[in-house]
């Protein structure tokens, strides 16, 4: 059991499934009282009702009042997991405007929204925990997913200048970063997901077992495929030789389509 999360009231949105869903029945396995939030709200209230959690469907941006009124309380931690990804138009074709807004709203506005609401309770409490979860794609980048890459990149960004700003005062933060995860979203990854992430997916529940070691370490980053540390250093150390490398990649996903 992981002490800081016994008994703390936990907000995990797009908990319908996948990632979400696996965050949100490791909390409620490790003692927490769980919100399950997801647009669909049947599935918010089939894995609510799986853990003896409470089901606050709707927009992940504004459950925070919500989420407080169903825990009785404050919300000492909370998991932006929610996230939308396209496979974008290909080079040539004109971008999609509609997918990079709802990329930005979902993927990084979500996240600022969610922390303005609860930011003022955290440091006149001097404790709380923000979870993101960005992908390897903020770290890194994904191949025909524009969108997705920039918008996680976005996201990363802003978990660490939570961390940055506020760590002294008592509100910890941690970015999740993996690679392929056997969910819907992978699925929905088209050619691009099957070449570079398909071959080393791993489960929803592996991810969660990432977290709550990272949790009991204190530490921010955390990566579910250990190798990503080893991409994200190649890419610092030497970008070009990085970019040619991904480039190849590219290419070679290009003569599969």
């Amino acid at each position: 059991m992981v002490e800081a999360v016994q008994d703390a009231g936990v907000v995990v949105t797009g908990a319908g499934g996948g990632i979400g869903a696996a965050l949100a029945r490791r909390f409620a396995a490790e003692g927490a009282r769980v919100v399950v939030n997801d647009l669909d709200a049947g599935k918010a209230e089939a894995v609510a009702a799986e853990i003896g959690g409470t089901a606050v469907p709707g927009d992940a941006s504004a459950i925070v009042g919500d989420a407080r009124e169903a825990l009785g309380g404050a919300v000492d931690v909370f998991c932006a997991n929610a996230g939308v990804a396209f496979e974008d138009a290909g080079a040539g074709e004109p971008l999609d405007e509609k997918a990079w807004a709802l990329s930005w709203d979902v993927n990084v506005m979500a996240h600022v929204r969610a922390a303005q609401a609860l930011l003022p309770d955290w440091l006149e409490r001097g404790r709380g925990r923000f979870v993101s979860t960005v992908s390897a794609a903020g770290l890194l980048t994904m191949l025909g997913a524009p969108s997705y890459s920039v918008t996680k990149h976005g996201a990363l960004a802003f978990a660490e200048w939570l961390s940055l700003t506020y760590g002294h005062r008592g509100v910890r933060v941690h970015a999740i970063c993996p690679q392929g995860v056997r969910t819907d979203m992978l699925a929905a990854t088209g050619s691009a997901g099957d070449l570079v992430l398909q071959p080393t997916a791993i489960e929803p529940e592996a991810v969660a077992e990432a977290l709550f070691r990272g949790i009991a370490e204190d530490r921010f980053l955390i990566l579910p495929h250990p190798e990503v540390a080893e991409y994200y250093q190649a890419r610092a150390a030497t970008p070009d030789r990085w970019l040619a490398g991904m480039n190849h990649i590219q290419q070679k996903w290009e003569a599969t389509r």
